[in-house]
């Protein structure tokens, strides 16, 4: 089955249920995607794995979207090994108290997804049964994949990037771009940017301070350097001794004859004798 088949196949099991059928990804890794009520969730999973022609016996994933003010989307993925098509179920949840109803008895390999999707998003799955923390220590609090949750550790440290190529030190240039959920620096933790110290950001605070430029000492001028000392000509009869008893390097080496044979020794005469 083509996944226009399988979406238009779940969409006729649900009638009179109003769900939308639809195609995400492309190729070969194009997906029937069904949107149906919250109120169908569970109904919807069921036929799915139930119905001869789709036959999704094997669940393959559950997670959720934060979509902000609209609430969250809860999204499953099935697939059938023998018939080698796949399926996307999505429902929407309000965002005041999101809660759907859990598919454990469906597929029990869901149990596992869900209690992620609790702990990550703080979505109730009603029937569970076993929604105990799962990947984050028990006195963590929050749901850190909400798109509200602050990052503290990206108000902590200094967000990768924020000073570009081209900026003076003094700051100036494009401002840096804060990530949604993120307050402005010296608006959150125990440590305020301190008053007066002005720079690029946001805040009645003064958001983040401007980095101080670095000190280097200043290069002479090329008038202010000393001038080097010039050496000594050479004179007509070779190079000029230098005093360098004045230098440390001891007197000037005295003439010594050239070496020869001693006094006394025997010197052969061009007949081959001595002399």
């Amino acid at each position: 089955m083509t996944p226009e088949e399988v979406g238009a196949r779940l969409v006729a099991l649900l009638a009179p249920v109003e769900a939308t059928p639809s195609v995400s990804g492309g190729q070969r890794f194009a997906r029937a995607t069904v949107d149906v009520p919250l109120a169908s969730w569970l109904t919807a999973v069921s036929a799915a794995r139930d119905d001869a022609e789709l036959a999704c016996d094997f669940f393959d994933w559950l997670s959720a979207v934060d979509e902000l003010a609209e609430g969250f989307d809860v999204v499953a993925h099935l697939w059938s090994t023998r018939l080698r098509h796949g399926l996307l179920l999505r429902t929407r949840l309000p965002r005041g108290a999101p809660t759907v109803d859990s598919v454990v008895d469906v597929y029990p390999g869901a149990a596992w997804h869900e209690r992620e999707t609790h702990e990550m998003f703080g979505i109730d799955f009603a029937g569970h049964g076993d929604l105990l923390p799962l990947l984050l220590p028990p006195e963590f609090e929050g749901h850190p994949l909400r798109k509200e949750f602050v990052l503290a550790s990206r108000v902590a440290k200094p967000w990768p990037g924020a000073k570009e190529p081209g900026e003076s030190e003094a700051g100036g240039g494009r401002r840096p771009i804060r990530p949604p959920g993120v307050p402005a620096p010296g608006e959150w933790g125990p440590t305020p940017t301190p008053a007066g110290a002005g720079g690029v950001g946001e805040g009645p605070r003064g958001g983040t301070p401007a980095r101080p430029a670095g000190e280097r000492p200043a290069r002479p001028a090329p008038g202010a350097r000393p001038a080097r000392t010039p050496r000594p000509a050479a004179g007509d009869d070779g190079p000029t001794v230098t005093d360098r008893s004045a230098r440390g390097a001891g007197p000037a080496p005295t003439d010594r004859p050239a070496p020869g044979p001693a006094a006394g020794d025997d010197q052969p005469d061009h007949d081959g004798g001595t002399a």
